[in-house]
């Protein structure tokens, strides 16, 4: 069975959750959405994905901050301004009894059409909103288990094709990438660029660390992520070097660490690629110091905001 970085611990309490569908927050049984949704025939959609620890969703700015600029990058009319969204975020978390370990997925799509065509302007009703707040901690048996990964033929393209910095609900490239990596008995799907060099995986935006110094993608091909981006800045904080740069899977197979970043597992250690133990095949010093590092970031934004 393949590992995740989207691993949880099983929650019965999922089974009963209340959820945030256009203003009305219904059981789980009673939330849908209609077949001639854009997000459901067509992928016409954008979301964000949020944690919430000790009552506190750390970067809700940044991540609102991100919505809005697909919003406006995909002429999709929210309907909604932050304030409405926070409090409907807010609403579904109260309305669950959640105060912390709480995972939350906002979508927005570009709503019902009149036919099932893809032209916007069929999209007449206005944007659905739909907000899905689970019961979830992460599985950290991960740590010691770790991840492994598969380079794959599919890369993440042009962003005059469909730009990897658009967290839309189109991510059909991603799970045949991911199917392509299952197949050939890994974790997670490892992908590049259109010019070869080392991007990202499926799901989490991808690090290696060689003699003490931390090298990430560009991002000029991959989602920008939020903790991504928080780790490049505790590495500046830490002291520690860090480099967006091209790199190849000629410096991936001989890095001393890899380890994974994403909003849901915050870092995840990379132990194989392509069947290659990467370092000493366990969690290394730099990603152990930059985790630590992170937990105290939250945990700061927690305090503050309590």
């Amino acid at each position: 069975m393949p590992i995740s970085t989207h691993d949880a611990s099983a929650d019965d309490r999922n089974d009963a959750i209340l959820i945030y569908v256009d203003g009305q927050i219904v059981p789980k049984a009673e939330a849908m959405v209609s077949v001639y949704d854009s997000g459901f025939m067509l992928g016409d959609g954008i979301w964000e994905g949020l944690r919430l620890y000790d009552g506190h969703i750390p970067f809700f700015d940044d991540h609102l901050d991100r919505l809005f600029e697909a919003a406006a990058y995909t002429e999709i009319d929210i309907g909604l301004d932050r304030t409405a969204l926070t409090t409907a975020v807010w609403d579904t978390l109260a309305a669950n009894g959640m105060t912390t370990d709480a995972h939350i997925r906002l979508m927005v799509t570009r709503g019902r059409k009149a036919k099932p065509f893809q032209h916007p302007h069929l999209s007449l009703w206005g944007a659905t909103i739909v907000i899905i707040a689970e019961h979830s901690v992460p599985d950290d048996s991960v740590l010691t288990r770790g991840i492994t990964l598969h380079t794959v033929p599919h890369h993440r393209g042009l962003p005059l094709t469909q730009d990897a910095k658009l967290n839309s609900h189109s991510k059909l490239n991603c799970i045949i990438a991911l199917n392509h990596a299952v197949r050939a008995g890994a974790d997670e799907a490892l992908m590049l660029d259109p010019f070869g060099f080392v991007n990202t995986t499926n799901a989490c935006n991808f690090f290696i660390v060689k003699k003490g110094a931390v090298w990430t993608s560009t991002g000029d091909y991959c989602m920008n992520g939020i903790t991504r981006q928080k780790v490049i800045d505790l590495c500046r904080a830490e002291g520690i070097p860090v480099f967006e740069r091209n790199y190849s899977l000629v410096d991936t197979y001989s890095a001393d660490e890899a380890f994974l970043t994403g909003t849901f597992g915050a870092q995840t250690p990379v132990f194989e690629i392509d069947g290659r133990r990467i370092g000493a095949g366990q969690a290394g010093p730099v990603f152990l110091r930059l985790r630590a590092a992170y937990k105290a970031l939250i945990a700061q934004g927690a305090a503050q905001a309590g």
